[in-house]
């Protein structure tokens, strides 16, 4: 088996805690990154190349300085709102930035990929209890759009180019490394537990809730959260499956826990951790907020044996927490 790995994007927040975990199960990473949103101090690699996605001849360097046998792929905008507002890099980046690597692979002789796929596939979905793979790819926004037309460009290169990939469709990634080696810090921060945790800290003077009176127990938005180990601890098994196998295929996977969890369970999440209390300011809901998503979690279980085992909601804060007030 071939145990070195291509982790591009991997001193990013999913990325650097799927070096660690890579390195946990015997594999050789290799980190590749520009930087652009990773950090320096998360890259755990036994390699480092700086560089970008779209240098498609240091691609194929790397690969084969290093005798790649496997790809996983982080590097990606990932803001949603943002790719509204300027889509365009987002389909530069996501898009064109992915096909200067599949070409690398292809040069390189490299026939596996893990790609880091998003629930933002299936779009606005409100009458599904549980999304599952079976469904249509239906995006809402450039940055769900860019995701989506990647699997359709990883499809088509089955037969022509004998690629084996496995798309891995995030949930609500959320909290930290256990032992604090790495978190989540972007910049500007939107996601939820982080932003509760600043108000938790006093960074922020309040946390927002965009819309109470959804047709749900508690009146807010239902999401389901897995934990970033968890994240990482998928990847491997999505690794693992296809160095077990030979046949060229592209397969969707979910990574999710089956379980939703409200904006006001993770509010007062946070609140019991950190034993602190702050302002919550009720708003009206923003346009294409659906009232609930979360995973059919099956085919990950079938194929991957995989399941979440780290993503309570208060393992999550508390791990999230931790490495916030480690942070400063």
């Amino acid at each position: 088996m071939n145990n070195a790995v291509l982790v591009v994007g991997g001193a990013g927040y999913i990325g650097s805690h799927t070096v660690l975990a890579l390195k946990d199960a015997g594999f050789l990473p290799v980190v590749y990154d520009n930087f652009s949103s990773g950090h320096r101090d998360a890259c755990f690699g036994d390699h480092l190349v700086e560089g970008d996605l779209t240098d498609t001849a240091k691609l194929v360097h790397t690969m084969q300085q290093f005798g790649i046998g496997s790809v996983i792929h982080f590097a990606a905008l990932i803001e949603a709102g943002q790719s509204v507002v300027t889509p365009l890099p987002f389909f530069q980046n996501n898009v064109a930035g992915t096909l200067s690597l599949l070409e690398a692979m292809n040069t390189a002789g490299v026939p596996r990929l893990v790609f880091s796929s998003t629930a933002a596939v299936y779009g606005n979905l409100t009458d599904v209890a549980l999304l599952s793979e079976e469904l249509p790819r239906a995006p809402i926004n450039p940055y769900g759009d860019s995701k989506a037309m990647v699997e359709t460009v990883l499809e088509s290169c089955v037969s022509a180019y004998g690629l084996q990939a496995i798309a891995l469709r995030y949930f609500n990634a959320s909290g930290a490394d256990a032992q604090g080696r790495s978190g989540e810090r972007h910049d500007p921060e939107t996601h939820l537990i982080p932003l509760v945790i600043q108000a938790a800290q006093g960074r922020r003077d309040r946390i927002k809730v965009y819309g109470a009176d959804y047709d749900t127990p508690d009146g807010t938005c239902i999401r389901d959260y897995i934990h970033v180990s968890d994240l990482a601890s998928g990847h491997v098994a999505a690794l693992r499956h296809l160095l077990g196998r030979d046949a060229p295929g592209v397969m969707p996977v979910n990574l999710g826990t089956g379980q939703g969890q409200s904006v006001r369970q993770v509010i007062d999440a946070v609140r019991r951790v950190s034993g602190r209390d702050f302002i919550v300011e009720e708003t009206p809901r923003r346009a294409g907020d659906p009232a609930t998503l979360v995973a059919d979690v099956r085919r990950a279980a079938d194929l991957l044996g995989w399941a979440a085992v780290h993503s309570d909601l208060d393992t999550i804060a508390r791990d999230a927490w931790a490495y916030a007030q480690a942070s400063g």
